[in-house]
């Protein structure tokens, strides 16, 4: 498995070490991140820190969409949660995304489909950033448990650690990762809130949901 330097940059700081900003520049930092997080694993190849399904990051969407689940949306992500809670397969299985050359993946973020788990929460269909609407499909608390236990599934199945650089939503791909996206705002809001908050922070909330679900 070959991986990017801003995957190797994220796994890093996911674990721990300290590579740097996440710019995909293999610079004096990121070469020593790398020498003390193998010398700390007692590994030889930057490929050990890694999972072997070479899977190391969970991207959170919602699908923009109504009640009832679309074949598109079943094909643009691995895992989809209904307003009810109910979780649903996509078309293709996270392993799909291991490599994307192929051209058989789930395409849920704009140039960081390999090694990224995509889970939707399928609602928010018409909702409106500002002035803030939420539409008539808005989250449900239910559906964000369910996204817990999801999540903390997969955190555990693929040893992906609960970090901003490895479990984060659409929003913050662009902040924290650097990969430009194309004006995504999901998930800036959840049902508790009266209005959209920072990505950042709303993510940081639901990290913190994963975190005490996996203890």
């Amino acid at each position: 498995m070959t991986y990017t330097t801003r995957d190797i940059q994220a796994r890093l700081a996911a674990l721990g070490y300290d590579p740097g900003p996440i710019d995909g520049l293999d610079g004096l930092k990121t070469r020593a991140a790398i020498a003390e997080a193998l010398k700390a694993r007692n590994v030889k190849r930057v490929e050990e820190l890694f999972h072997t399904s070479g899977l190391h990051r969970i991207i959170l969407h919602w699908t923009a969409g109504a009640d009832g689940l679309i074949e598109l949306e079943r094909q643009h992500y691995h895992l989809i949660i209904d307003r009810e809670g109910r979780t649903h397969a996509g078309a293709l299985k996270p392993e799909a995304n291991a490599n994307c050359l192929d051209g058989s993946y789930a395409a849920h973020t704009r140039a960081l489909n390999t090694g990224s788990i995509g889970v939707a929460l399928d609602a928010m269909a018409d909702a409106k950033h500002s002035p803030f609407e939420p539409g008539k499909y808005p989250i449900t608390q239910v559906q964000v448990q369910a996204l817990v236990e999801t999540v903390a599934d997969l955190c555990e199945t693929y040893q992906i650690p609960v970090s901003p650089y490895s479990v984060l939503t659409h929003a913050e791909v662009q902040p924290t990762l650097g990969v430009k996206q194309r004006s995504k705002w999901d998930i800036a809001w959840l049902p508790d809130m009266a209005l959209p908050g920072e990505p950042v922070e709303v993510g940081d909330k639901l990290r913190s949901l994963f975190t005490a679900a996996g203890l």
